[in-house]
């Protein structure tokens, strides 16, 4: 593997693990509707706003959201909204390799079928 290759790899997994926590996830679901203020997410996600901040800051490293203040609010948005669309796609083929026993039928969301390989990008 490359310097270039690794990198990005590394990147990759940084984001996935920005990811890998059920409040930062319901925190990219409630920001998918539109913009909230940290009031409406501490109050969903039922934890006190240091611990949603904190979930928050981790968002926001990976590039997934951006705040803006409003005096002393501040509301976030997602910088890009296909994150929920990359996880509903994995859970739908989870679902469906389970309902038909490893006769895997391709993304249910992006209609891709086979492997997930970039084009032009070779095993190593």
């Amino acid at each position: 593997m490359n310097d270039t290759d690794r990198q990005r790899l590394e990147t990759r997994a940084s984001l996935l693990k920005s990811l890998a926590h059920p409040s930062r996830l319901l925190i990219i679901e409630m920001l998918e509707s539109g913009p909230k203020f940290v009031g409406e997410l501490t109050e969903a996600i039922g934890s006190d706003i240091t611990t949603v901040s904190k979930h928050l800051s981790v968002l926001k490293r990976a590039g997934l959201v951006r705040g803006i203040k409003h005096g002393t609010f501040s509301e976030c948005s997602l910088t890009c909204d296909c994150v929920t669309h990359f996880v509903d796609c994995i859970e739908q083929g989870m679902l469906e390799e389970e309902a038909t026993k490893g006769q895997s039928k391709g993304c249910a969301v992006s209609g891709r079928k086979g492997s997930a390989r970039r084009p032009g990008k070779g095993r190593a």
